[in-house]
């Protein structure tokens, strides 16, 4: 065999695998079936921006030796997300914060938002059954029916009150005037895009494009002795329980001959009767002052056969579904699964990154 590793996918998580297989001494082949590395982080540089074509990606973490590795690999900005939320014509800070609170019913002071919050948290009584119910027990009808509610339904293609509720658990509520999304310590944006945080993951690393592994898995794995799989792992075992369900998404770019859209990287739109959930201004990642700037409209969709997977919806039946096939891939011992599509799991990308050193 001329390989050690098939890695199949060259995203963040085939990646981070081809890195480390070739730190341990060993060889890899990656493969990917479309025409560029980099999976969903892909950017092309347009007019000097770089932009993120498959949505936008921030990275955080709060370990602080994931961050020392990717700076090791290539330097990262400092990039705080504070996205903006527009509703009713009207924009709002987000996350959720005194900002936030101020501009939906003009409170001043901690102690005024949260009378006004828990006040409208009484309405959940028990334990939040779905995902409406979680919301209003966080932050209170007002915000879930003006910032929430047609955003996220938008998102999933169902209603709130069909959706788990854990979805929304951890989302982000502060008594402060501070827009920064993320509670991590360190977050950022490679510098230059993420094509050269993949380019030096891989550097080294045979690779070929334009190749499906299902497709040619007989003769693929006559190349190396042990798989890595970041593909989606229904399509693995040939659909055998049934496939497993995702939301999609497409995109719509526009290049404008103009300095500034929106003066900010990513503005969600949270009301029901337009079709797109947000709207990223792409030069706003790397604090860009270039004369023309690019926009992309980001529609969600209903996943089907050939278009791209996004996110795995976790409900109770896929999540039955992936049980079966995760019993499955447990048998294999030539085969490792690994990243979001493998392991039918959302993973932040610190998260791929932490847990590849723990693999080999």
């Amino acid at each position: 065999m001329k390989f050690d590793y098939l890695i199949v996918g060259a995203g963040l998580a085939g990646s981070m695998m081809a890195y480390r297989v070739k730190e341990a001494g060993k060889t890899a082949l990656v493969i990917d079936k479309r025409s560029h590395i980099g999976g969903n982080l892909y950017c092309e540089e347009i007019e000097g921006i770089q932009v993120h074509k498959y949505g936008p990606h921030i990275f955080h973490t709060s370990n602080k030796k994931v961050w020392e590795f990717v700076n090791r690999i290539v330097p990262f900005n400092y990039f705080h997300f504070s996205p903006l939320a527009m509703s009713q014509g009207r924009l709002f800070h987000l996350p959720f914060n005194m900002n936030t609170f101020y501009e939906l019913w003009g409170t001043k002071t901690p102690a005024e938002a949260k009378a006004i919050i828990n006040q409208q948290r009484q309405e959940i009584k028990g334990e939040p059954c779905n995902l409406e119910e979680q919301a209003i027990a966080l932050v209170g009808r007002d915000i879930y029916e003006r910032l929430i509610k047609g955003y996220t339904e938008k998102q999933w293609g169902r209603s709130c009150q069909e959706l788990p509720s854990f979805i929304i658990r951890r989302l982000p509520v502060r008594y402060c005037f501070d827009n920064n999304y993320y509670n991590d310590t360190y977050q950022g944006i490679p510098i230059g895009g993420y094509n050269y945080l993949i380019n030096n993951l891989v550097r080294g690393t045979e690779i070929l494009l334009n190749t499906d592994y299902i497709e040619n898995r007989v003769q693929l794995n006559t190349l190396a002795r042990r798989v890595i799989y970041t593909g989606t792992i229904d399509r693995f075992f040939d659909f055998r329980y049934g496939a497993l369900e995702y939301r999609s998404l497409r995109f719509e770019e526009e290049l404008l001959n103009q300095e500034s859209y929106q003066g900010n990287a990513v503005v969600n739109y949270t009301d029901a009767d337009i079709p797109y959930t947000r709207i990223i201004e792409h030069k706003y990642f790397e604090y860009g002052n270039q004369p023309k700037t690019i926009i992309t409209r980001e529609y969600p969709m209903v996943w089907q056969q050939g278009k791209e997977p996004y996110y795995p919806v976790n409900d109770e039946v896929n999540d039955q579904k992936y049980a079966l096939y995760r019993a499955e891939a447990e048998k294999q011992e030539k085969v490792v699964f690994f990243g979001r599509l493998a392991e039918y799991k959302y993973y932040d990308m610190h998260q791929i990154v932490e847990k590849a050193v723990e693999i080999i």
